[in-house]
């Protein structure tokens, strides 16, 4: 599929991965919808790219379907890039008691409820869409994380939470096969997102010194090279793909 003159949602947009998948697109000759709910940054990159933001909280029916239906205002909807998501930390069992069911619930509900809820209301507009030359109706670009796979202590939520959407690849996949529209999932390892330039400088180097090759903390720009891949290839389709540099985390 060619990026050029389609229409794209990226969730997550206003920072960290989802802008830099963003500027991307917007480089290949997309035309762009930024969902997010962080207003002033979302707008503030949305001007720059001069393209369009919607305040989007993905776990609401009505902002995921505001988020689509702007975007199919735009032109035909070909592309969904899901990268909203939170990692709160948190034991099973801390100083304070057991972890917080409502946390629990929260993390599920954004990173996975809300993956699915963009997915099934943007899939159902590219069904809409005429085929592409290789019969292709759109792709759906979703974000796990290593911690699907290597889970560390304080990670209970967030990795059932990445495992759930790791889990719903190739169905989602074999569900939307007759449509013509593919759905893939990134599982990134440790990158340089604004949460991870909070932490102390010390903590980011011993981070990425962990990381085989290269040892460095991944980049948005990584991240979007490979949504670039799995856009143009029409044969990648219900894998998830891990991009961490071949680390597999330890307990802590």
């Amino acid at each position: 599929m060619d990026i050029k003159n389609k229409v794209f949602i990226v969730t997550g947009g206003a920072s960290g991965l989802g802008a830099g998948t963003a500027r991307m697109l917007v480089r290949e000759g997309a035309r762009v919808v930024l969902a997010d709910v962080q207003d002033e940054a979302g707008q503030k990159l949305a001007q720059e790219l001069g393209q369009t933001y919607v305040h989007c909280d993905v776990t609401q029916e009505a902002d995921a379907q505001n988020a689509v239906d702007t975007a199919t205002g735009l032109g035909k909807l070909f592309g969904l890039i899901n990268c909203a998501g939170i990692a709160p930390a948190a034991r099973i069992v801390g100083r304070n008691g057991p972890h917080a069911l409502d946390l629990f619930q929260k993390v599920v509900m954004v990173n996975l409820v809300g993956t699915f809820n963009m997915s099934r209301l943007a899939s159902q507009a590219m069904s809409l869409n005429d085929p592409e030359p290789t019969m292709e109706r759109g792709v759906l670009i979703n974000t796990a994380s290593v911690a699907a796979y290597d889970g560390q202590i304080g990670q209970a939520a967030y990795a059932a939470s990445k495992s759930g959407v790791v889990g719903m690849t190739l169905p989602v996949a074999r569900d939307l096969a007759k449509l013509g529209i593919r759905c893939v999932t990134i599982a990134p390892g440790i990158f340089s997102t604004p949460m991870m330039q909070n932490m102390p400088q010390d903590v980011q180097d011993s981070l990425a010194a962990s990381i085989p090759f290269p040892s460095r903390l991944g980049l948005p720009e990584d991240y979007a090279k490979l949504v670039q891949s799995i856009i143009t290839n029409e044969m990648i389709n219900g894998e998830t793909i891990r991009l961490d540099g071949a680390i597999r985390m330890a307990p802590k």
